[in-house]
């Protein structure tokens, strides 16, 4: 037999990527759900032959049974509802600014300056 070599062999897989706007990481023709909330995010993607973690430094935030299937998307139904709160919030009109101070121009009077419009 011969002896162990210096350094362990790698075990696993890993990869360090930023997560896109659709909060899914891709392992093996696989899609598998992350938190949305980190989206834009580096995450540090682990894999081993029966899990897949996704972590944002030290905190999980994403946790799935691995999926030997081909063209798979796995979806935790928390990222799901998370998903839908954030895209309602940023589907909701924002909200009109305070009385700032500024003066509003009437944007008729360039239309009267410029002979657009007859003067009444």
């Amino acid at each position: 037999m011969l002896a162990l070599p210096p350094v362990a062999p790698q075990v696993g897989w890993h990869t360090d990527v930023r997560l896109p706007r659709d909060h899914y990481v891709r392992l093996d023709a696989n899609d598998y759900s992350v938190d949305p909330a980190v989206i834009g995010r580096k995450v540090s993607v682990t894999a081993d032959l029966d899990t897949v973690t996704v972590r944002l430094g030290e905190k999980v935030v994403a946790a799935h049974q691995r999926c030997w299937a081909r063209h798979q998307t796995l979806t935790d139904p928390a990222h799901r509802a998370t998903a839908r709160a954030l895209a309602a919030t940023a589907a909701r009109p924002a909200a009109p600014a305070a009385d700032d101070g500024v003066e509003q121009r009437d944007l008729g009077a360039y239309d009267r300056h410029f002979g657009l419009t007859e003067v009444a």
